[in-house]
């Protein structure tokens, strides 16, 4: 990869939570590149650490240690002024279209606010910003007084979107922004959001639970446990020839089509709930449920190593 086609690197990333006297370690020394113009998915079960992965690298919570680079920048280092003028770079669609907006705001007053804050337009340039963003994510510029009560999900959604891009960013974290919406919609959504990459050269962090949806979306997927990343490939070579056994576990639940494949393929169903991450388990923090767990792996953490050409993994079944 050439250095100057890498937009993000995250190095050794960490962010703590200190939960009654216990540390909870919900991102725990995560390591990936982002290239410009890519899109990298990150999946995982709930609790695993990929939303709090995403609002770290953006500084919305205060990373415990680690680099984040943002065009050879460690934006961990920025004073406030200069982490305020970083974030014009940087934005966040959030994963409920509902909670994220302020009812009392109209649409207009919810897009401007960044192009206020930022000092990028006033009066009626602002107004016509405003309606421009509206019609890029198609949306009707003349519902620019309206409150966001009146919106559906969907819509709801495109407004986040809009809102994010006010301020003309490279790099956006999707927070899980398809969960919350109907399948009808989801799909709307995506393909509104590859329009937007496509027609602004933005680059995406993508989280979602959905692996199909990520499969398709995604040039790049992380697969994520307890904290950690446990997989990282090419999107068709993930899914083609996952080697990681969380991620072939996560793939073997995708429901296909045909239903004659359907049923006779073998379903790999893992056993028991995922561990409490304030007291995960020894060694391979999913070795208590790996259905190809040796005793090794309850004394080492497994190495992170490149498996094949850009496919990494950390298990010991390659070590």
């Amino acid at each position: 990869m050439e250095k100057n086609d890498t937009l993000l690197e995250v190095r050794n990333l960490q962010k703590f939570f200190n939960v009654g006297g216990n540390t909870l370690k919900a991102v725990n020394n995560i390591s990936f590149d982002i290239k410009r113009g890519e899109t990298l998915g990150v999946v995982g079960e709930s609790g695993c650490g990929k939303s709090t992965a995403g609002r770290t690298i953006l500084r919305l919570y205060e990373p415990t240690g680690g680099e984040v680079l943002f065009e050879g920048k460690n934006i961990l280092e920025l004073n406030p002024q200069e982490m305020k003028a970083m974030r014009r770079n940087m934005q966040m669609i959030f994963q409920d279209p509902y909670a994220s907006l302020n009812p009392r705001m109209t649409v207009g007053d919810i897009i401007g606010e960044a192009l206020d804050i930022h000092g990028l337009a006033s009066g009626q340039k602002r107004k016509e910003r405003i309606q421009e963003l509206l019609s890029l994510v198609s949306l009707n510029p003349e519902h620019i007084n309206r409150f966001p009560h009146e919106f559906s999900g969907g819509q709801r959604q495109r407004i986040g979107i809009a809102r994010a891009l006010a301020v003309e960013p490279k790099f956006i974290v999707c927070d899980e922004p398809i969960s919350a919406l109907d399948v009808s919609v989801q799909a709307q959504v995506v393909n509104l959001l590859e329009q937007l990459q496509e027609k602004m050269g933005l680059t995406y962090m993508f989280i979602a639970h959905d692996l199909s949806m990520v499969k398709y979306i995604s040039d790049r997927v992380a697969v994520m446990y307890l904290g950690k990343i446990v997989e990282i490939a090419k999107s068709e070579d993930l899914y083609d020839k996952p080697l990681h056994p969380y991620t072939q576990a996560l793939l073997s639940a995708i429901p296909i089509p045909d239903p004659e494949i359907e049923r006779k393929r073998e379903r790999i169903v893992l056993q028991g709930d995922v561990p409490s991450p304030l007291n995960p388990p020894s060694g391979c923090h999913f070795r208590t449920r790996c259905p190809k767990a040796m005793p090794e792996c309850a004394v080492h953490e497994p190495v992170w190593k490149e498996i094949e050409p850009g496919h990494f993994s950390a298990c010991h079944l390659y070590n």
